[in-house]
């Protein structure tokens, strides 16, 4: 991305809409231009009776590194909402006292992310997440609502704020991965590489780096081949089920939580360290002793 150039790509070709997160420069980081832009992109998607599918990528060769962190420390202040961000919640009250947190605000505001990303779970139209690189955090809050997953051999996936800073907001590593799985890899946040990731049936496919945009297109092209209500049934069909066993109710209490996560003495700690010694110092920190994320020592 460059000045000018939106932060969101929208393109229609071979009865496919492509949608690419497009800020290379910053591993792709979720801001509110590019939620906003993805939501956009599923709904022209969704109107467009030329697209059957739709898929969902990064430029770069990155999905996304997960929501913006440079600046944490504008997260814990006693704003409404960090700046550069959007909120459709507003209320009166008294001006916060310093340190401040009010719960429901923190949480319309977050909830706004995760309506956004819902809509790649509600789109009628089947939805194929291209996971290159990496999908971090909120990255996974985005892409696990995709209808099938398809990674690259070298690529990353999965949710480090675990271990500080954050829950799961749509909540769907339960839903897709059971609950040994969802254990081992959220009360830890470790990475999960690519093989480990098709083993535990995390993602439908693993192909090579320079070959999964081109297999991803091929495969959003062949559902042109099947009727667009056929898979507008099936997909609400499946998604019902597990809606029925209460996946809204932990994306409430998990984006619920998140705020709180962003609120306690260690969150507080956590961002200032951040504001006085830099960011890649911090992370090295919390992912060194999982020798994971850029801590990988084949990643240094």
């Amino acid at each position: 991305m460059t000045d000018g150039e939106p932060a969101v790509l929208y393109e229609e070709r071979d009865d496919i809409a492509i949608i690419t997160i497009n800020r290379p420069h910053k591993k792709n980081t979720l801001t509110d231009a590019v939620i906003q832009g993805l939501a956009d992109g599923i709904d022209a998607a969704t109107k467009s009776s030329d697209v059957a599918a739709v898929v969902v990528r990064g430029s770069g060769g990155t999905l996304t590194g997960g929501y913006d962190l440079t600046a944490a420390s504008d997260y814990s202040k006693s704003d409404d909402h960090p700046p550069g961000w959007s909120t459709p919640y507003g209320a009166k009250g008294p001006k916060p006292r310093e340190g401040a947190w009010d719960p429901v605000r923190d949480y319309q505001f977050m909830n706004n992310n995760v309506r956004r990303f819902m809509k790649i779970w509600e789109c009628p139209k089947p939805v194929i997440g291209e996971i290159s690189g990496w999908a971090v955090g909120g990255a996974t809050d985005m892409v696990l609502c995709a209808d099938l997953l398809f990674m690259a051999d070298d690529a990353h996936i999965g949710y480090a704020p675990s271990r500080i800073y954050g829950t799961p907001t749509t909540m769907m590593w339960v839903h897709r991965l059971g609950l040994e799985h969802a254990k081992q890899f959220l009360l830890t946040g470790r990475a999960i590489d690519a093989e480990t990731a098709h083993r535990i049936g995390l993602v439908s496919q693993v192909m090579p780096a320079d070959e999964i945009s081109s297999a991803v297109e091929a495969e959003a092209r062949r559902f042109a081949t099947i009727p667009a209500n056929q898979l507008a049934l099936n997909k609400l069909l499946i998604n019902q089920a597990y809606e029925n066993m209460g996946m809204r109710t932990s994306q409430m209490l998990g984006t619920f939580f998140d705020g709180i996560t962003r609120h306690t003495e260690e969150a507080y700690r956590w961002t200032e360290d951040i504001a006085e010694r830099g960011f890649k110092p911090v992370i090295a920190d919390r992912d060194g002793p999982w020798q994971d994320y850029s801590q990988r020592p084949d990643h240094r």
